[in-house]
């Protein structure tokens, strides 16, 4: 096994431990302070997720950008691990899909839609002193990073993780690309773009 799947495994069964309440509370301090962040605050378009199960909560950071008038973008999974996207009507327009993903039942604007966001919400599980990012190992959202690489795109990449998810070191990979800042029931980390990793 890799050490990155070790990594992914330790932290999936730390995030089983949590309780619904740890999950709630956790959910409502992210929101609060993922809102106030200068890139989602001053933003006209984010592309964010619908946490499910244990992953840190955004669904009442999803609430609070629409109610500002953000246009929030979500993610609709394809058939070959790529994402489209379809805009966030409100939580009564996310059906259930597959993987135990909630998506949105609007209009598919194209995979290149998330080329207009402003900031972009990773999911994670794990974020190094370096910004580098562990995600899930199913790689849409190394698709995402590519395509707006590829395309000139800098949007503000941000990270919601519990506190014992920044973790010292993440095994990193050369199409691996730093997030820009993490939030975390404890405050936010910001990672300052340097030469080696970002252009």
């Amino acid at each position: 096994m890799s050490r990155k799947a070790l990594l992914r495994r330790e932290l999936l069964a730390a995030r089983r431990l949590l309780t619904s309440e740890d999950v709630r509370n956790a959910a409502s301090v992210l929101a609060s302070a993922a809102a106030d962040l200068p890139e989602l605050a001053g933003a006209g378009t984010v592309a964010a997720y619908v946490s499910v199960g244990r992953e840190p909560g955004t669904n009442v950071l999803l609430d609070t950008l629409r109610a500002r008038g953000v246009r929030v973008l979500l993610p609709v999974l394809l058939a070959d691990n790529d994402l489209d996207w379809a805009a966030f009507e409100g939580a009564e327009h996310l059906a259930p899909a597959g993987r135990g993903l909630l998506e949105p039942d609007g209009a598919r604007l194209g995979p290149g839609a998330v080329l207009e966001a402003d900031a972009v919400l990773l999911p994670g599980l794990a974020v190094d002193a370096r910004g580098t990012r562990l995600g899930r190992g199913g790689g849409s959202y190394d698709r995402v990073l590519a395509r707006l690489s590829a395309a000139g795109a800098d949007p503000a990449l941000v990270v919601l993780l519990y506190d014992d998810e920044v973790v010292a070191r993440v095994p990193e990979e050369p199409h691996d690309h730093p997030v820009d800042a993490v939030v975390t029931p404890a405050g936010t980390r910001r990672f300052p773009p340097g030469p080696e990793t970002r252009t």
